[in-house]
C-alpha cells in the first residue's frame, strides 16, 4: 500500500491552515456580523475565539493519538463507535458539500453591488459553471500560482485594515476605544448569535489535521499547528474588525450581503473599491474552485469505499480522469445560493461543523478520560473539564444559529441517521470504514 511522505514542517502546515481559512473573509460577512451583533463584531469574534481554542486543543489531541487523516470522522469512529463515527463524517460532509455553494453566494453578492444591472444569479451561476469546468477537465493552479494568490487577498486585507486606521485618524475621533467590543447598547444574546455566524471564519483550522500523513513529527506538529492557526486567525479577523468597526460603528447598510464593498468606498475611493473587489472575488473563487475539488475526491472515496453508492459516487470519467458526478452533484447543490442568503446559507454549514466538534470533545473525554486506568487532577482538567468547556460552548454556538439554519441542519442529521440505518441493515452491523490514506 502506498504511503504519503512526511515531508511538511510546522511553517508549511500552518500556511495551509491559514489559507484555507481565507482570511479576507472577514471583510466578506462583516455587514451580516455587524446586523447580527448591532455593531460590535470584534465582540463576536473574540467569543468565537475563545469557543474555537478549546476545540482546536481538542482537535490537537486526537490527532497526536490519531496521526492518520480522516480528520473528525477517524477520531469519533475510533474512540467512541463507527456509528457516531459516520454521523460525525456525516455532519462534515455538510461542510464540504455546501461551503462552495456560501464561498460562491458571497463573491456573487459583491460583484452584485459593483454591477447593480447584472442579476446576482447570474454571478452565482457564472462562479457554478466556471468551476465546475476546470475541475471537470482536471485543471489545476501551480502552487507558485496559488501562492501569488493568497498573497493578493493578504495584501488587500492588510491595506484595507492601513486605509481605516488612516480613516479613524483623519476623523478627529480617539483611535484606540473599546466601543465596538463593549458599550452602553451591547446585548449578549446578540454577540452570541454574531458569534455562531464569525465561526464560519474558522472554518479551516479543523483542516490542517488532514495533513497529519504528509507532516513531519506529525504527533507534535499538528497539535501545535492547529492551536496556531486558530490562535492567529482569530487575533487577524479581531484586529481587522475592530479598525473596520471604527470606521463604519452602525449597522445600516445599503446591501448587509457586501457591506465593506461600501466601506471600502469610503475609505479609499474608486480605485482601493476595485482592487478591494479584485481581491475578495479572486479569494472566493479559489476557495470555491478548491472546496468544490475538496467535496467531489471526499464524495468519490466515500463512494470507492461502499459508504455511498458506488454506481454514481465511486466513478471517475474516462477521458478527464476525474468525479464528474461528484462534481456536477456539488454544482447543483450550489443552485441553493438562489434562495438562499449569505446568514442562512454560513449559519447552516456552520450547523455541520459545530456537531462535528462537539463530537470531537466528546471523543476526547471516551479516550483520554474514560478509557485511561488513572484519572488525577491533571487529567481531569486535561482530559475532562477542558473538552466539556469546549463541548458547551459548540452546543450554545448550535442553538445560538437562525431557525431556518437549524431546521436545515437537523433535516441533514436526520437524513443520514435513515442512511446510517439503511447501510447497517437496521443498524445491527457496522458501517464501512474509509481509507482516507488511499484517497490521498
Amino acid at each position: 500500500m502506498a504511503h504519503l511522505q512526511r515531508t511538511l514542517s510546522l511553517g508549511a502546515v500552518m500556511l495551509f491552515g491559514i489559507a484555507y481559512m481565507t482570511p479576507i473573509i472577514v471583510l466578506g460577512t462583516f455587514g451580516i456580523l455587524a446586523q447580527n451583533t448591532g455593531g460590535h463584531v470584534p465582540s463576536a469574534y473574540l467569543v468565537a475565539l475563545v469557543a474555537m481554542l478549546f476545540t482546536a486543543i481538542s482537535y490537537g489531541r486526537m490527532a497526536a493519538a490519531f496521526p492518520v487523516s480522516g480528520s473528525a470522522y477517524t477520531y469519533v469512529r475510533k474512540a467512541i463507535s463507527p456509528k457516531l463515527g459516520f454521523i460525525a463524517g456525516w455532519a462534515v460532509l455538510l461542510d464540504y458539500l455546501f461551503l462552495p455553494m456560501a464561498i460562491w453566494l458571497i463573491g456573487a453578492a459583491y460583484l452584485s453591488s459593483a454591477f447593480p444591472a447584472v442579476p446576482q444569479a447570474v454571478w452565482v451561476l457564472g462562479f457554478i459553471a466556471l468551476t465546475t469546468v476546470i475541475n471537470v477537465v482536471g485543471l489545476k493552479l501551480a502552487s507558485t500560482i496559488n501562492t501569488a494568490l493568497m498573497l493578493v487577498q493578504f495584501l488587500v486585507l492588510a491595506a484595507f485594515v492601513v486605509l481605516c486606521v488612516h480613516y479613524v485618524q483623519g476623523s478627529g475621533e480617539p483611535l484606540f476605544t473599546l466601543a465596538p467590543f463593549t458599550d452602553g447598547h451591547l446585548q449578549w444574546p446578540l454577540i452570541m448569535s454574531g458569534a455562531a455566524i464569525a465561526c464560519y471564519s474558522f472554518l479551516g483550522f479543523d483542516a490542517v489535521s488532514t495533513l497529519t500523513e504528509e507532516t513531519r513529527n506529525a504527533e507534535r506538529t499538528i497539535p501545535k499547528a492547529i492551536l496556531l492557526v486558530t490562535l492567529v486567525g482569530g487575533l487577524v479577523f479581531i484586529l481587522a474588525s475592530y479598525w473596520v468597526q471604527r470606521v463604519h460603528p452602525g449597522m445600516a447598510f445599503a446591501n448587509v450581503d457586501s457591506a465593506a464593498y461600501e466601506i471600502a468606498r469610503n475609505i479609499g475611493g474608486d480605485i482601493f473599491v476595485s482592487l478591494f473587489l479584485m481581491g475578495l472575488i479572486v479569494g472566493q473563487f479559489t476557495s470555491g474552485m478548491a472546496a468544490q475539488a475538496s467535496v467531489s475526491r471526499l464524495l468519490f472515496a466515500m463512494g470507492r469505499d461502499g459508504v455511498l453508492p458506488q454506481s454514481f459516487f465511486g466513478q471517475l470519467s474516462r477521458r478527464f480522469g476525474t468525479p464528474v458526478n461528484n462534481l456536477a452533484l456539488c454544482g447543483v447543490v450550489a443552485l441553493l445560493a438562489l434562495k438562499l442568503d449569505v446568514a442562512t446559507s454560513t449559519s447552516f454549514i456552520n450547523f455541520g461543523a459545530f456537531l462535528a466538534f462537539s463530537l470531537v470533545n466528546l471523543a476526547v473525554i471516551f479516550h483520554f478520560y474514560l478509557g485511561a486506568t488513572q484519572r488525577g487532577i491533571r487529567q481531569i482538567l486535561l482530559f475532562l473539564i477542558c473538552p466539556l468547556l469546549g463541548l458547551s460552548a459548540d452546543l450554545y454556538l448550535m442553538i445560538s444559529l437562525d431557525s431556518m439554519a437549524i431546521l436545515l441542519g437537523l433535516s441533514w442529521l436526520a437524513l443520514g441517521v435513515i442512511y446510517l440505518g439503511k447501510l447497517t441493515h437496521g443498524f445491527r452491523t457496522q458501517p464501512p470504514e474509509m481509507q482516507f490514506s488511499e484517497a490521498e
